[in-house]
């Protein structure tokens, strides 16, 4: 049997054999032992004269062992039931002068170095529990809504976000480049004939499934080469892409919140042991912070999300508000709001959220110059139907738009963002033929895992973080 299964069906008397990881051996006679299923450890008795000495030794921390016994009411605290051991047998030892994760306190940036090993801590135990989770409350979500998912290519030739912020794939010789005569490279002897890169979204491609099987979605991994080391960057990281035909903007807000508080209330009801272990972490790890300093707690964080209806702002009266806020007036902000067209910051997003609205906020109509070129043109020519959702501690967690149906306008976007017509032929050709209004939304994984988990290094919520000069495991 699985841990899980024992501490939740307590099946006193039964003869039962179980296989894990020994988290300590105490006394020699008590051994917490985890096997991945659960955070709660189960406690194994052992008789130390019944048991050979030789192989008591070895049961060491980090060792990995197996151990047949009878099940029993515990008289110990901070467990219901016990094992009392008739055999155990050592799968794989572990040397206490050489295994890292001894019982004690660690640092997450040390952790992250043994990354192979961090899964059988605690915390990252309970943090890849709720990872896995989430990741099905997602495809649950549009699965029971009629969406249909859709594998978007991971090789393109379009930049979706026209950063150029992208991983070149090619399998040219470095040294030895093909020329063409003007002396640039020639890509067209490359592998796909022409330049490619690794995905920054699934979007585009998302969009012409749209057009024709109506509600689908992407949930697949993205890259940016941006030479960030911040605490909310990596240069490969999950994203999930709904695409619907017919929606508009406020549609795509509905669909948005809808989805948010779902998988939200599906972390409360199916990971509750977990995340009361990641909240007392938090707890922990802010005690010695001043109370302003702190964040909401963690459990209380995801009620707030969960119960409260989410305000929709537009962005013009997001600015005068912020203009008109005390932390603006005194320069309290790091970033001065001054006038009408600034991209908002983190500070600025979590002000409206925690301390003037109270609830998550949905920020719309943003000004056309700080948004991507397929994001639909208002009618007063310097807005367009973007949104943003914000969330209290993390700031934006989803961004979407109704997307720009209009084959003269997106064509003259496209031209204005400098994008080369050629490489978007097919993009336009789904505004030529059958086009009609349509909205999406990004959803990044790894930042929906952070808020969920209350980690606030992103590198801690996904099993092995790529990162500037950081390729490891």
């Amino acid at each position: 049997m699985d841990i899980k299964s024992i501490v939740l069906s307590e099946p006193v008397g039964e003869k039962i054999e179980v296989k894990g990881w020994v988290r300590t051996f105490r006394s020699n006679r008590f051994i917490a032992l985890n096997d991945g299923s659960t955070s709660k450890n189960l406690q194994v008795v052992v008789d130390f004269d019944q048991m050979d000495e030789a192989l008591l030794k070895r049961v060491t921390t980090g060792a990995c062992i197996a151990v047949s016994g009878s099940v029993a009411e515990s008289l110990g605290a901070g467990q219901k039931v016990e094992l009392i051991a008739d055999k155990l047998e050592i799968l794989g030892d572990a040397n206490p002068e050489e295994y890292p994760l001894q019982p004690k306190k660690h640092s997450l940036e040390f952790l992250r170095e043994i990354a192979h090993l961090r899964p059988r801590t605690q915390t990252f135990g309970a943090v890849f529990r709720v990872r896995h989770a989430m990741q099905f409350a997602i495809h649950k979500y549009f699965n029971d809504n009629g969406f249909f998912q859709v594998h978007t290519p991971i090789v393109t030739g379009s930049d979706a976000e026209g950063a150029g912020e992208m991983f070149r794939v090619s399998t040219l010789d470095p040294i030895n480049l093909p020329k063409t005569d003007d002396g640039e490279v020639n890509w067209k002897e490359d592998f796909f004939g022409k330049e490619t890169n690794l995905t920054v979204s699934g979007q585009l491609e998302g969009e012409l499934f749209a057009m024709g099987l109506g509600k689908i979605y992407t949930f697949g991994p993205t890259f940016r080469a941006e030479n960030s080391n911040t605490t909310r960057h990596l240069a490969e990281f999950w994203m999930i892409e709904p695409e619907v035909a017919f929606n508009d903007l406020f549609d795509n807000m509905t669909l948005a919140e809808d989805c948010l508080k779902f998988t939200i209330n599906y972390a409360l009801e199916h990971c509750a042991e977990d995340l009361e272990l990641l909240a007392k972490r938090q707890d922990d790890e802010e005690k010695s912070l001043p109370q302003d300093k702190r964040t909401m707690p963690l459990l209380e964080k995801l009620q707030f999300v969960a119960n409260n209806e989410f305000v929709r702002c537009s962005y013009t009266e997001a600015i005068e508000i912020l203009k008109n806020s005390k932390p603006n007036k005194k320069k309290k902000f790091n970033y001065i709001i001054e006038e009408w067209g600034a991209d908002l910051q983190s500070e600025h997003e979590r002000y409206l959220v925690e301390k003037h609205f109270g609830k998550p906020v949905i920020l719309y109509d943003y000004p056309a110059k700080i948004k991507a070129f397929y994001m639909r043109l208002n009618d007063d020519g310097k807005t367009v139907r973007a949104m943003d959702i914000l969330f209290p501690g993390i700031g934006e967690i989803v961004g979407g738009s109704q997307r720009e149906e209009r084959y003269d306008v997106l064509k003259k976007k496209i031209e204005e963002f400098d994008i080369e017509e050629e490489s978007m032929w097919w993009y336009l050709d789904t505004r030529k033929f059958g086009t009609c209004v349509h909205s999406g939304f990004g959803l990044g994984f790894e930042r929906l895992i952070s808020f969920v988990t209350g980690m606030n290094n992103i590198r801690d919520v996904i099993p092995f973080p790529r990162t500037p000069k950081n390729a490891e495991f």
